[in-house]
């Protein structure tokens, strides 16, 4: 990642973006979940427990009153390290779950961040009430949510041109099974007061997040002020 001086164009850095794409990721969804998740939630599910997975637990127990979590992932030998990590590291009871769909059907709130080519959540699978951040697709072959899902639900998207075209109201728009005037809003909307959030205890919330730039140039930005104000920003000679 290049970050540049706003004011003359000057490159004053070049960082690493895959851990402040992994935080931001982690903010945008319990920015969501603070406006689309019902305040008392208490049992989330994570499925994919890599590290994208680490951060949206992290980001979730933050913004909500998480006491229970399941872990799930299609590979079990890390669904069982994750689960006893994140337990002691966050005094949460995170558990290993065999079965998505029976995780999901106990859960207050649903982050799915994996690379799925297909639906691995439908609409019979999810309680009325229940949050979902979808993260994983972003690229047009990518899918977690069965698009029948996204008609049950209030959707938020972090861009909706982009949602439109990556994300997984893709898929629902390809089918015809909605539109992009369906959409309820961006989560710019919700932040800036220009939206509402979550209307009622028993609405399903899907959050629709693909990841937008401007999500990578703040926190890019802070990243290079701390650096500099502790000193810690080693200088290199690029016309050498």
């Amino acid at each position: 990642m290049a970050v540049f001086d706003t004011s003359d164009g000057r490159l004053l850095a070049l960082m690493d973006s895959i851990e402040i794409t992994i935080l931001r990721t982690g903010a945008a969804t319990a920015l969501a979940a603070r406006y689309l998740a019902r305040e008392d939630s208490a049992t989330a599910t994570i499925c994919g427990c890599g590290t994208r997975g680490r951060i949206q637990l992290e980001a979730i127990v933050k913004t909500r009153p998480i006491r229970r979590v399941f872990a799930y992932d299609s590979d079990h030998a890390v669904t069982s390290r994750f689960a006893q990590e994140r337990s002691g590291t966050l005094g949460v009871d995170v558990r290993p779950a065999d079965d998505l769909v029976a995780a999901v059907r106990q859960s207050d709130i649903c982050v799915t961040c994996t690379p799925a080519r297909r639906a691995v959540i439908g609409p019979a699978d999810v309680r009325p009430g229940t949050f979902i951040a979808a993260v994983g697709a972003d690229s047009e072959d990518k899918q977690e949510l069965a698009p029948e899902l996204l008609c049950a639900a209030r959707v938020v998207v972090d861009n909706l041109e982009q949602c439109a075209t990556i994300g997984e109201l893709h898929h629902a728009l390809t089918l015809g099974l909605v539109t992009r005037e369906s959409v309820h809003a961006e989560l710019g909307e919700l932040i800036a007061g220009t939206a509402t959030g979550r209307r009622s205890r028993d609405e399903i919330t899907i959050f629709d997040s693909t990841g937008t730039a401007v999500q990578d140039v703040a926190p890019a930005a802070l990243v290079y002020e701390r650096a500099r104000a502790h000193g810690s920003v080693p200088s290199l000679d690029l016309a050498s």
